[in-house]
């Protein structure tokens, strides 16, 4: 049974990654690619604004319950998504970047634009 629970999480997050992936290109974004993943580190969407590239933690809360979907998105989770933007901008030409947020709770999308920064 376990399994099936990890698979309705898992295809919870893909179609909530869809979703914001089309709310991005619906506002001028480009995706570039979907769950660049490394070792220590995940990044949801990567998508290009103009000439910035842009890193997106997509979060999915049915419930607000515990801060919700922004609550979720720890110093830690801060830190692992920096990492896996190091490694992915290592092998690209210099640019301007950021980290922003794609948040759904229930029906909601908010999209939380320089969210955070390589700083954190």
């Amino acid at each position: 049974m376990r399994a099936k629970t990890n698979d309705t999480t898992t295809q919870r997050g893909s179609e909530a990654e869809t979703r914001a992936a089309q709310h991005l290109a619906s506002h001028g974004l480009r995706l570039v690619e979907r769950n660049f993943r490394i070792r220590g580190g995940e990044i949801d969407l990567i998508c290009r604004d103009g000439r910035t590239l842009v890193f997106v933690e997509v979060r999915r809360r049915d419930r607000a319950d515990f801060g919700g979907a922004a609550a979720s998105i720890t110093v830690a989770k801060q830190r692992r998504i920096i990492l896996a933007a190091r490694h992915y901008l290592a092998g690209q030409a210099a640019c301007d970047c950021r980290f922003d947020c794609v948040l759904i709770e229930g029906g909601q999308l908010e999209w939380i634009r320089n969210a955070f920064s390589a700083d954190a």
